[in-house]
């Protein structure tokens, strides 16, 4: 398998050199050459194979050659290795629950799979690795927890200051040793342009060894096809492919759900949930991409102005905007509307969002009062307990905080406050 660069202006090259590297140095983001089809077998008959089989199928091709199959299979082994369940909630509505990994977001898939394959490839190098990471909430946590003790890789978070949810901040500050948390005194969006600008900086790169563990990365994004085929093993109508609907920020767990759809899993339509945050719903509706700043929310993980992937969801579609409409919709949902379905869906279902849940909750509801023929799956990403404020708020009871937060909500946070300067990151970096 090869990637080439949506800018089209850098040489092609393999899975191990686009997760090193992360962007291209066009600054473009890597992309497939091909995509694989996964063999019809597997498919019509995905209740046969175990997680770990199908996970390890799915991810193989896009690996090709430069890790062996038995690294694979233990990388893609413990990348999986706790419960990815598809729950009912309504007759018509059913939740991937995503939360169960150890930082309780889905972030976990994808750091746990990058960080293992990051390890295997830099195992040899002499020069030490310097993972740069933006998080809206939960990226932070997840690659924190995943690259925590890798040897020969050293990990830098910027987080906005106050725009994190408290056990969301905890799980990113209160590790240490080769983990490093930044709160930047700004939006994600500033601490993202400041991780870009960092990449783009020829001087700095020549000098330090950057790579990023953002979506933008393949080895984030591509491991979370697993989810949508774990969907579909367990989805009980194998004759209607569901509607999707993703709670989406950057758009890289949508995009990686699309193309597994495009690589052969069966899916009637994809529902991208925004919030306030509603750039890519206006732009599928006028066709006029207007940018504008991001505005906080309660789904604060979704607070991204300008989503990343979205380009890599239209190279799926050969850059034609119809086409993207076809088998993409999406709408925005306000707090207010977040909170209201937070509470009715406890007190009518017993089923217990979180703000971004909640979104993609709604977003499937409005989309089956106009195909009230259609069952759908929402994508659950994060778990109620690290959103209290405004679940508890919501429901009126105290959520039972799991084992795996327990552990870290009396530790003493270990962070740098910087500004919204980038010349204070480089500063930073050159101290690691």
């Amino acid at each position: 398998m090869k990637y080439y660069s949506l800018n089209h202006q850098s040489p092609i090259t393999n899975f191990k050199e686009a997760t090193i590297r992360g962007q291209a140095p066009d600054k473009g983001l890597y992309f497939p050459d091909v995509i694989p089809q996964v063999d019809k077998e597997l498919i019509e008959n995905v209740e046969q194979y175990s997680n770990e089989e199908i996970a390890f199928r799915v991810i193989r091709p896009y690996v090709g050659e430069v890790i062996p199959d038995d690294e694979l299979r233990r990388i893609v082994n413990e990348t999986i290795n706790f419960s990815i369940p598809l729950v009912k909630v309504t007759d018509n509505i059913y939740s991937l629950e995503l939360f169960h990994g150890p930082t309780l977001a889905f972030k976990d898939v994808g750091a746990r799979f990058m960080s293992r394959c990051l390890g295997y490839f830099v195992k040899d190098q002499q020069k030490k690795v310097i993972v740069l990471v933006a998080t809206s909430g939960d990226t932070g946590g997840a690659v924190a927890n995943g690259f925590y003790g890798v040897e020969g890789v050293e990990v830098v978070i910027l987080y906005p200051s106050g725009k994190v949810s408290s056990v969301q901040e905890k799980q990113l500050t209160t590790l240490g040793k080769n983990i490093h948390a930044l709160e930047v005194k700004g939006n994600f969006d500033d601490c993202q342009q400041m991780v870009k600008e960092a990449f783009a900086d020829e001087a700095l790169t020549n000098q330090l060894f950057l790579t990023s563990a953002n979506s933008i990365n393949v080895a984030r994004w591509l491991p979370q096809q697993f989810y949508y085929f774990l969907a579909w093993k367990q989805w009980p109508f194998k004759n209607q492919p569901p509607v999707i609907c993703v709670p989406s920020g950057n758009f890289g767990n949508i995009c990686a759900g699309m193309l597994a759809n495009q690589s052969g899993l069966p899916v009637k339509k994809f529902i991208a949930a925004c919030n306030a945050n509603d750039i890519i719903p206006n732009y599928l509706h006028s066709g006029e991409l207007k940018l504008k700043p991001a505005v906080a929310t309660i789904s604060n993980a979704m607070d991204v102005a300008n989503p990343s992937n979205f380009v890599r969801i239209m190279e799926l579609f050969h850059q034609h905007l119809d086409e993207t409409k076809a088998m993409l919709e999406s709408c925005s949902i306000d707090d207010a509307t977040t909170r209201k379905t937070i509470k009715t869906v406890y007190d009518k279902y017993h089923y217990l969002l979180d703000p971004h849940s909640a979104v993609a909750f709604k977003a499937m509801e409005d989309y089956q009062q106009q195909h009230p023929s259609q069952k759908g799956i929402i994508v659950s990403t994060a778990h109620p307990v690290k959103f209290p404020e405004v679940v508890e708020q919501e429901i009126g009871k105290t959520i039972e905080i799991p084992d795996s937060v327990k552990g870290i909500m009396n530790k003493q946070p270990v962070k740098t406050t910087i500004e919204v300067d980038y010349n204070s990151l480089k500063s930073f970096l050159h101290t690691i």
